[in-house]
């Protein structure tokens, strides 16, 4: 055998090999990329489960961040009226 048949005969084969390597490498992602499809799909589902929960927490802490405003208020309110009348009884 010659060279000039040997060579391209070993480039063919290789090609042909690599092709197949390719195509098995291709097959094995898609199926990963499917079972990453389904956990993301699950994850997703349990997230969506706790949305009812994260919710009524947020009106809670909404209503007692008000709540404690009001406390706040109303304190500072009374404590400013004190000062005030202590100030004016100095005058």
């Amino acid at each position: 055998m010659d060279v000039n048949t040997l060579l391209p005969i070993l480039l063919y084969i290789a090609g042909i090999v690599l092709i197949i390597v390719f195509i098995i490498v291709g097959i094995k992602l898609i199926n990963i990329l499917n079972r990453v499809d389904r956990l993301v799909d699950n994850v997703e589902e349990k997230i969506n489960s706790f949305n009812g929960a994260i919710s009524t927490m947020s009106k809670v802490a909404s209503g007692v961040a008000n709540i404690s405003n009001s406390l706040v208020f109303g304190v500072s309110s009374i404590v400013s009226k004190i000062l005030n009348k202590k100030n004016e009884e100095e005058e």
